[in-house]
């Protein structure tokens, strides 16, 4: 399904005032942002979200650095193409694509919930053009083994959460709001923004798969821990709202042992989201960390 400007009426372009620009790729047209100018920061998105999720990052960030926010294919303002397969692995693919058509040097790479894998595969594959990295919730390990995990992506897999999914917008409209700390922070109008994207079954086929991919791709995944060392020595910030339901401690402490040079701001009370629940400390810890030498 193509994207359409015609159907862009329902974005409150005060909070996100931004260019659309696209680049072509076989499956359709990918929809990304291009602002400001300086050191480049491309900020990868997971599920259900777009890069509205990042929408105060770029504001703030733009004045001093390049931003450059995907939405993956299915997503957000991209196409959302029948019968893509909407993997992980290939989601990356496009990302590189993105990557290597806008010529991007020596990126910070910002990553949350799904866009760990999809977009430390990058990282792990070319580690001399990524200078930087920041880390929302997130992982690139195998999640076999992990009973809830399994559990989750068994259930997304099967007729009824393929029918929760794609006809009732599961993921946005309740998994959402079940993953803030604090979910009065999630108002209806930031809500409908998550909503809007994906206002047709045929159009809900990318959060369905990544949900059965949590499971699905462990392959992917395994492959790029194995490769863990390619990103050790990054500096990196680890930005870990604590009352995730999704990504524990355990996690955290996980990315922790990886780096040899990491920060890390514990956001006490915040939970899968902080870019929206603690915009005002995600944006201070950025400054912070990018203004480093």
């Amino acid at each position: 399904m193509r994207a359409t400007e015609q159907k862009r009426d329902w974005i409150d372009r005060r909070e996100y005032p931004f260019e659309s620009r696209y680049l072509d790729l076989p499956a359709g047209r990918m929809h990304y942002l291009d602002e400001g100018t300086g050191p480049v920061v491309l900020m990868v998105h997971g599920t259900p979200t777009w890069s509205y999720l990042y929408r105060h990052v770029v504001r703030e960030l733009s004045t001093t650095h390049r931003c450059i926010v995907p939405d993956h294919l299915g997503f957000g303002l991209s196409d959302k193409p029948e019968g893509w397969s909407y993997r992980p692995e290939d989601h990356a693919a496009n990302l590189a694509e993105l990557i290597r058509r806008l010529d991007l040097r020596d990126l910070t790479l910002v990553v949350h919930d799904f866009g760990g894998p999809i977009g430390l595969s990058y990282a792990v594959e070319h580690p001399e053009n990524v200078e930087r990295l920041v880390l929302f919730n997130t992982w690139m390990w195998s999640q076999r083994g992990n009973a809830s995990v399994e559990k989750v992506s068994r259930f997304v897999a099967g007729p009824v959460g393929r029918f929760l999914y794609t006809r009732l917008n599961f993921s946005p409209r309740v998994l959402v709001k079940q993953a803030f700390g604090d979910r009065s922070r999630l108002t209806k109008e930031v809500h409908r923004h998550y909503l809007r994207p994906f206002g047709s079954p045929a159009e809900r086929q990318g959060p369905w798969v990544l949900g059965r991919e949590l499971i699905g791709s462990s392959d992917f995944y395994q492959r790029l821990w194995e490769r863990r060392d390619a990103i050790r020595d990054k500096p990196a910030l680890l930005l870990w709202g604590m009352k995730d339901i999704a990504f524990s401690p355990a996690d955290l402490a996980r990315w922790e042992e990886l780096f040899d040079d990491a920060r890390t701001v514990r956001l006490e009370g915040v939970g899968h989201f902080p870019q929206e629940e603690a915009a005002d400390r995600v944006l201070a810890a950025l400054r912070d960390f990018l203004a480093a030498p």
